[in-house]
């Protein structure tokens, strides 16, 4: 259960989309550069309505060199238009002026409109929309808007997270009378994939291929407990009342799927992307892995007193593993199933196979 709160806690972690921690402020180099550029402008705007002005004193003087206005007329609008630009430029410089007192006063907490809150760090994992490249991106939110997308990505990942009943089919027998108990016997799966476009051109089959943790849980049914006896692996009724018997098998497996379905493209100036978000796909494939862990688990009272058992090894589990699985989902959710192929236990009289049934989600 400690290993499963481990993955679970994880995995609540993955679906946090957007975690956005630690404003960080401008670096006072950057501030001292914003107050230098901005007292320089002040010369620029004195120069720049200078010109202004002469170019409107111009103007005047081709109209009375035209005999259009008089002496007094020209005179008048040169003294009118002096002013307006004496004005500009105490106005103009009075806005500068406020604003190097700003970030003097505020540590440059404040930039242009556009870009402000643009240096906020940012941690998301998750894609904040269909046309997102990273699911994991590290970084502000400048880098985060104006990062480069490239024009055609035909490989993308996602998060992997499955859970749902788990049992076993024993050999020469059906899955009615297993010896596991079906509600309490439970898997969890967590792992990271990657999904390839097959054709240039189309969408229409995916290659999907990654890593996993499979917990396969097994609780067996009349008070019972697995023990070995040479080479086989066998139940036995317990000699005290049991309340909690569980074996939990991890596996660290690499599973291959054939993704087919629908997908919608979008299309823009500089890139391209296939989405199947809310589509309808189906998944067929396999796994093959190794075994690297195995723990039996009992709990029970002894005179009164709470006893817990964790036994590991030791139950001629199989090491390698394979297996075959599927997948039907609308978006980002499916109905998941899974076969070992791989008997449970090694070399024994009749093979066990584990069998899962359960919910899966893509984080795609």
């Amino acid at each position: 259960m400690q290993t499963i709160t481990k993955y679970l806690a994880l995995a609540a972690l993955c679906l946090n989309v957007h975690l956005i921690t630690a404003q960080d402020s401008i670096s006072n180099t950057s501030n001292h550069e914003q107050i230098k550029t901005l007292r320089a402008l002040k010369d620029k705007v004195k120069t720049q309505e200078r010109e202004y002005l002469k170019a409107e004193v111009e103007a005047i003087n081709k109209q009375l060199d035209g005999n259009e206005i008089t002496f007094g007329e020209a005179e008048k609008l040169k003294k009118e238009a002096a002013k307006k630009h004496a004005l500009n430029i105490e106005n103009r410089i009075a806005i500068i002026n406020n604003k190097i007192s700003l970030l003097e006063r505020n540590d440059a907490v404040y930039n242009n409109e556009e870009e402000e809150g643009d240096d906020q760090f940012v941690f998301r994992i998750g894609k904040g929309d269909e046309t997102d490249d990273e699911f994991i991106f590290i970084g502000t939110k400048r880098s985060d808007k104006h990062r480069h997308r490239k024009y055609d990505r035909r490989t993308t990942s996602d998060l992997v997270l499955a859970f749902g009943l788990n049992n076993a089919i024993v050999e020469g027998d059906n899955l009615d009378n297993s010896p596991y108990k079906f509600g309490g016997s439970r898997f969890f799966e967590i792992g990271w994939a990657w999904k390839t476009r097959v054709f240039k051109n189309s969408n229409v089959l995916r290659f999907k291929y990654g890593y996993s943790f499979q917990i396969n849980g097994l609780k067996p049914t009349d008070n019972r407990y697995f023990v070995s006896q040479g080479n086989q692996t066998m139940l036995e009724v317990f000699p005290e009342n049991l309340k909690k018997s569980k074996l939990s098998i991890t596996n660290l497996v690499f599973p291959v799927h054939f993704e087919f379905g629908p997908s919608k493209k979008i299309e823009k100036d500089d890139y391209f992307r296939y989405s199947t978000r809310n589509k309808f796909k189906i998944g067929l494939g396999g796994y093959a892995g190794f075994n690297i862990g195995t723990r039996q688990k009992l709990i029970y009272s002894v005179d009164g007193n709470r006893q817990k058992d964790k036994i590991k090894g030791g139950l001629n589990t199989t090491n390698l593993v394979y297996g075959i699985s599927s997948y039907i989902a609308v978006g980002s959710t499916a109905f998941y199933v899974k076969y070992d192929l791989s008997p449970i236990f090694k070399d024994q009289v009749g093979d066990q196979n584990n069998i899962s049934l359960g919910v899966r989600f893509d984080m795609d």
